[in-house]
């Protein structure tokens, strides 16, 4: 209702933008019918060993041609969500037909990981947040110097991986047309994994990112929905 509201009074060019940039969002039953390859993610072995189980849920964008453009995790676990997209990055759908062909569309997928035990009281009661105080979380070990302590921030919630790469991110705070631009920042940045004892480990870091917004449109940086005019960048 509210996202309604906000439409009723954005300009007509941020409409036709909305419409245009919004692929559709088909339900997870209606993906499923287009699946041609579906490699199901492998539970990580750390994750058994330290009884961790649960749903984790992912944000996929496919492309005409059915590639996975992008894939955002939603919820779940570190361990887990870091299977998941390394296992989606691989799946291939029939392509979705819409009025003029071949067309992008979102939808979203739940991977439940769960542990067969005979004696489900046995279990661990509190198994994730245990392992998460045995974790040192990743590091941010070099950034370039590119913005002035002037510049607004994004504040991003970052997937690191085990090799101390960004494989996941979303914003938890910011003007949200700076979004992308942070993204591209932090992906110059140098991370150090998080560790469990003497194994790397992937993990969730949040982050300020300072954005440089001096080629940034000043009427785009108010907008509540991060919305360009046609042609600008």
């Amino acid at each position: 209702m509210m996202v309604l509201c906000l439409l009723g009074f954005l300009p007509a060019w941020a409409k036709r933008l909305v419409a245009q940039q919004a692929p559709p969002e088909l339900s997870a039953k209606a993906a499923s019918r287009l699946i041609q390859i579906q490699k199901t993610p492998e539970y990580p072995p750390l994750a058994k060993v330290n009884y961790i189980q649960g749903r984790v849920r992912v944000q996929l964008l496919v492309s005409p041609d059915g590639r996975i453009a992008s894939a955002h995790v939603l919820t779940g676990d570190a361990l887990l969500a870091a299977a998941v997209l390394d296992s989606v990055k691989v799946w291939r759908y029939n392509p979705y037909m819409g009025k003029d062909g071949p067309t992008s569309f979102g939808t979203k997928v739940d991977v439940n990981f769960s542990l067969r035990t005979r004696n489900i009281d046995l279990l661990p009661t509190r198994a994730e947040s245990d392992f998460s105080r045995q974790v040192k979380p990743p590091e941010v070990l070099s950034k370039p110097k590119e913005t002035s302590s002037a510049d607004p921030s994004v504040r991003l919630r970052l997937l690191v991986s085990a090799e101390g790469r960004v494989i996941d991110s979303e914003v938890l705070k910011g003007i949200p047309s700076l979004l992308e631009r942070a993204r591209r920042v932090v992906k110059r940045w140098s991370f150090r994994p998080a560790r469990w004892g003497t194994l790397s480990v992937p993990w969730y870091l949040e982050v300020d990112v300072p954005v440089d917004t001096a080629s940034v449109p000043a009427d785009t940086l108010g907008s509540p929905h991060g919305l360009r005019a046609p042609g600008t960048e």
